[in-house]
C-alpha cells in the first residue's frame, strides 16, 4: 500500500483528500521534494528538505513551520508498519492552501507520500532512452513546482518508447521534464547552470565526483546544434541515478549506445553512495 500522512495521521494514499479552495487544485500553486531510500537509509535528505524550503520561499509559500517538522514525519512514515518494504520514495508537498494575499501564501497545507520506489528498468540502463525536444521553457525553474504541463503535454505526439521530454527553448538544452541533462562532447562533460535549470542534488553528487575524478566540466546549456558531434549524453535524478541518453528526436548520440564516460560515473556514484547516505 501507498501511504501517506496528513492532518497528523497516516494512512492509505488514497483516502488523502485536499479542500478544493486550496490552490494546489484551484491555480497549480504547489512545491514538493523526491527523497529516495536505499534500504532503510535515505538519500541526502537534508539537501531535498533545503531545495523544498527554497522551493517555497520562490513560489511565496509561507512554510517553515510544515519545515520543521517533515523531518520526524519522514522518520515516522518510514518505521510505519504500513511503508512499503524495500526501497522508499518519500514525497513531501507543500500547497499553496487556500490564502492569496498578493501572492504570498499564508496558510499552506501539506502531506507525505511513502510509495515503493519505481527503478528504470535494466533494458532502460544497458540500452539507453531517447528524449523528446520540446522547444517551450520550463517556466520557473529553479522552483520544483507540482505544474508540469509544459513537459508533459509535448508527449502526447512523441515517437512510442520515448522516455521523457527535453527542455531546448532558443536550441539551448537545459533540462528534461523531470532530470537533469548532461551532454559529452570533446572530452567535456557540459550541462546548464542552476539558476537556468533546477537545482538538483544528484546533479550536485555527480559533478563533485567528476571533479573529483578528473573531469573536465563545463557549465553552460549544450546546444541542440552540437548533438552531432556529442559522443555520450545522459540524465540524472534520485530514483534514475545516471540514465544514458542515446537519442534525441531523431538524432543519435555517439554511437547510439551507452558510452563509457557516462557507465564510469554511474559507477563512482554507487561506489561513493554511503557519503550521502543519512544515519
Amino acid at each position: 500500500m501507498t501511504l501517506c500522512y496528513h492532518n497528523g495521521t497516516f494512512g492509505p494514499a488514497g483516502a488523502c483528500c485536499l479542500p478544493v479552495t486550496d490552490f494546489v487544485v484551484q491555480r497549480g500553486i504547489g512545491v514538493f521534494e523526491s527523497i529516495r531510500t536505499y534500504g532503510p537509509r535515505t538519500f541526502a535528505m537534508a539537501r531535498h528538505l533545503e531545495r523544498l524550503a527554497e522551493s517555497a520561499r520562490l513560489a511565496g509559500i509561507e512554510a517553515d513551520g510544515v519545515l520543521a517538522r517533515l523531518p520526524e514525519i519522514v522518520r515516522a512514515g518510514l518505521a510505519h508498519p504500513d511503508c512499503p518494504a524495500g526501497d522508499v520514495l518519500v514525497k513531501p508537498y507543500i500547497t499553496g492552501g487556500a490564502v492569496n494575499d498578493r501572492g504570498r501564501f499564508p496558510a499552506p497545507d501539506f502531506f507525505v507520500v511513502f510509495d515503493q520506489v519505481h527503478n528504470v528498468t535494466p533494458e532502460e540502463m544497458r540500452h539507453g532512452v531517447a528524449l523528446e525536444p520540446t522547444f517551450a521553457d520550463r517556466p520557473f525553474p529553479q522552483i520544483k513546482s507540482t505544474n508540469y504541463l509544459t513537459g508533459i503535454l509535448p508527449m502526447r505526439d512523441a515517437p512510442p518508447g520515448v522516455f521523457e521530454t527535453l527542455y531546448c527553448q532558443g536550441g539551448e538544452i537545459t533540462e528534461s521534464m523531470t532530470s537533469s541533462f548532461y551532454l559529452f562532447k570533446d572530452g567535456r562533460l557540459i550541462t546548464a547552470p542552476v539558476g537556468r535549470v533546477l537545482r538538483g542534488v544528484t546533479r550536485e553528487i555527480l559533478l563533485t565526483l567528476a571533479a573529483e575524478n578528473g573531469f573536465e566540466i563545463e557549465e553552460r546549456p549544450p546546444l541542440l546544434a552540437e548533438l552531432p558531434q556529442a559522443s555520450e549524453a545522459f540524465i540524472s535524478g534520485s530514483v534514475k541515478e545516471v540514465l544514458p541518453v542515446v537519442k534525441i528526436g531523431a538524432q543519435r548520440i555517439g554511437l547510439g549506445k551507452p558510452g563509457p564516460a557516462t557507465r564510469h560515473l554511474h559507477k563512482l556514484f554507487l561506489s561513493n553512495l554511503n557519503r550521502w547516505l543519512d544515519g
